[in-house]
């Protein structure tokens, strides 16, 4: 697999032929013994993932060559070089978010690509994308993983909701659609993740809070939440705080709560 377009954009590039999870290999070598080597923003990306991981402890399955698992060494400093405080990082998996978001929709210019709170990417209304961040020992690095689904045929799709770039008519050919979706990605995500680091990790100041907003296709939908240790909550999704939490007006009494993590499910009322 050559990804020319992308090896230009990272500051480090590792291309493999097959991995178990390129989160795990990245954050193994990035926190070994040569992990000096792997400075911010160095990737590594393999078409065939035989191990991976999706959110809240799911397998994610891909058929190998038909999808691109992709994992990026975030570093994060503010200008003046301290690190960046741990309660902001759960705006970097909302910025990666964004970034998939914003390199997909010129692959598919005739469908609607949109971010569900708080990582799934989908064309219209379908997952195409998913992102997990997990954080290095010592809590001053994060690998930002991401799997997509790049040329998976109807019958091979993981669930009835998924889809892939190929099947929604691409403006790139199947040998250019790698390079191009990946250098999309990796050019978003590093311009975002600079100027809310540039912003002192404020997401207003630097933009991001309005792009989420604008992108964020759960914002008005009703929803049901299953939070962690398997409480659910229903409501309609009002808005996104300042910490990136999804906030949640209560169908049983009309209070808002704010949700930092949860399995969101759209609902469809007729």
């Amino acid at each position: 697999m050559q990804l020319p377009r992308s090896a230009a954009v990272a500051s480090r590039l590792e291309i493999l032929d097959e991995c178990g999870s390129t989160n795990t290999e990245l954050a193994s070598r990035a926190s070994g013994a040569d992990g000096d080597g792997w400075p911010d923003f160095s990737v590594l990306v393999t078409a065939n993932q035989t191990d991976g991981r999706g959110r809240l402890g799911r397998v994610w399955i891909a058929p190998p060559g038909q999808t691109l698992a992709i994992s990026v060494l975030l570093r994060p400093r503010l200008p003046a070089g301290e690190p960046l405080e741990i309660d902001h990082y759960g705006w970097l998996s909302l910025i990666a978010g964004i970034a998939m978001t914003n390199a997909l929709a010129p692959l598919v210019p005739a469908h609607s690509v949109r971010l569900k709170w708080p990582n799934d990417v989908q064309i219209d209304g379908r997952k195409v994308a998913g992102l997990l961040a997990e954080l290095l020992p010592g809590g001053r690095s994060v690998v930002m993983g991401a799997g997509l689904n790049l040329s998976i045929g109807e019958a091979d799709l993981p669930t009835p909701t998924a889809t892939s770039v190929g099947l929604n008519d691409p403006v790139a050919s199947d040998a250019e659609l790698a390079d191009r979706a990946l250098a999309g990605y990796l050019g978003e995500l590093g311009r975002l993740y600079a100027e809310f680091l540039r912003f002192g990790a404020d997401p207003e100041a630097s933009g991001i809070g309005e792009q989420l907003r604008d992108l964020c296709s759960t914002l008005g939908s009703q929803v049901r939440v299953l939070l962690p240790g398997g409480n659910e909550l229903l409501g309609t999704a009002v808005g996104i705080d300042g910490s990136g939490r999804l906030t949640v007006k209560k169908s049983s009494d009309g209070g808002v709560v704010a949700v930092a993590a949860g399995d969101v499910t759209h609902l469809r009322y007729e």
